[in-house]
Parts: C-alpha cells; sequence; structure tokens
C-alpha cells in the first residue's frame, strides 16, 4: 500500500449491530469457510497493523481487541464515536462486519484518497446513497460524534456536511475498477440465503 503502509491507520470492525431483521447475530454467520467477523478483521488487516472489533466485550473479547459504545443503543454513530474516541492514530477505518463483498484493494485506494485529500472523513456513494460504514475517519470525528450523541441525534449522513469530506463518487469507483455492488450488505434472511452458497463477489 502506497503513501504510508499500513502505519498511522487503526482499523476497526463494526460489529456490535443488533440483527434484528436477521434474526441471529451476523458476525458468527458463516460464508463459504469463514464466518463475517473473521473475514471483516482478514481483511482490515490487509491496511492496518491493529484491527479492533467495536462491540460487546463479553461476545467479541475472543477474537480480538474490543471496544465497546461510550453511548449505548445508539446505533452506527456510537460504534463510530466509540472507535475513535480509543484511537490513538489519526486515521481511522470503520469496516462493517456485514461488508462481505468489500474488495481490501479499495480500502488502499479508500485510506490512500483520505490522505491526499486530508477530508476528516473519506467515504464512497454507491447505490444511491453514502456508505458511511466502509469509510476513513479522523480521529477528530469523535468530538463532532459526540456532540451530535449528547443533543440525541444518531444520524450519521448529516454530519459530513460540517466537516470537510472527501465522496468518492460512482464513477471514480468504475474508474478505480470497483463495484458499486461491494457494498451489497446483509441484513435479511432471504438475503442471506441468496448469498451464502456462493462464492465472494459472485453476483447473485
Amino acid at each position: 500500500m502506497k503513501n504510508g503502509g499500513k502505519s498511522g491507520v487503526t482499523a476497526f470492525v463494526l460489529a456490535g449491530g443488533k440483527s434484528s431483521r436477521m434474526g441471529s447475530d451476523k458476525a458468527f454467520l458463516r460464508l463459504g469457510d469463514e464466518t463475517l467477523l473473521s473475514r471483516a478483521l482478514k481483511v482490515a488487516g490487509t491496511v492496518a497493523e491493529e484491527v479492533r472489533i467495536v462491540g460487546d466485550a463479553k461476545k467479541f473479547a475472543p477474537f480480538g481487541r474490543v471496544v465497546e459504545d461510550v453511548y449505548h443503543d445508539r446505533g452506527p454513530l456510537g460504534g463510530i464515536h466509540a472507535a475513535l474516541s480509543s484511537s490513538s492514530t489519526e486515521l481511522n477505518l470503520m469496516l462493517a462486519v456485514d461488508l462481505p463483498f468489500v474488495d481490501p484493494k479499495f480500502l488502499e485506494y479508500l485510506l490512500l484518497r483520505a490522505r491526499e485529500s486530508g477530508a476528516m472523513v473519506t467515504l464512497a456513494r454507491a447505490g444511491g446513497g453514502l456508505q458511511p460504514l466502509c469509510a476513513a475517519y479522523q480521529e477528530a470525528f469523535a468530538e463532532v460524534a459526540d456532540e451530535s450523541l449528547r443533543n440525541g441525534k444518531n444520524k450519521i449522513d448529516s454530519l459530513f456536511a460540517r466537516v470537510q469530506t472527501c465522496v468518492i463518487e460512482e464513477g471514480e469507483l468504475v474508474r478505480g475498477g470497483f463495484s458499486a455492488e461491494m457494498f451489497r450488505n446483509l441484513n435479511r434472511p432471504q438475503e442471506w440465503e441468496r448469498t451464502k452458497n456462493l462464492r465472494l463477489g459472485q453476483e447473485s
């Protein structure tokens, strides 16, 4: 990886979701010969020397260093806040556990763009929406998240207008050889049934 390699980056796998629509913990669902958690940890480890899990320590401590939410039951923003509050690096990667198709080369590209732009947040827009759960955040975003959470506001996207944000548009993704399909996540049993017997990256 160019421009600094793995040094200066901490990666966080966001595994704290309740998986209510799936009906079982997504982190431990198996896709091929590995769980979604083990795959996310492996992929995140390609771009960062230190990878941490954001979630319940009782559940995830056997699998790595765990960071627990400061603001409980506040959704992904609470997880991002907890991650950044625990970090000692300026640049931090967030990766949701239910994004098993993310290309490790895209994570390299994402961090390269984050370094080039100097933006507080660097993320892609795909499928008509921003992708804040596969994104690079500067440590300082913790303060923005904390203020929002203290005010009872849990939405992530609305915060991006307040900080310097670098958006990788779909056209740039395509030029880089990346497919927007890699942001397809697994929320419902039907999606899981369609996906679990396919090879990673294969279209359903």
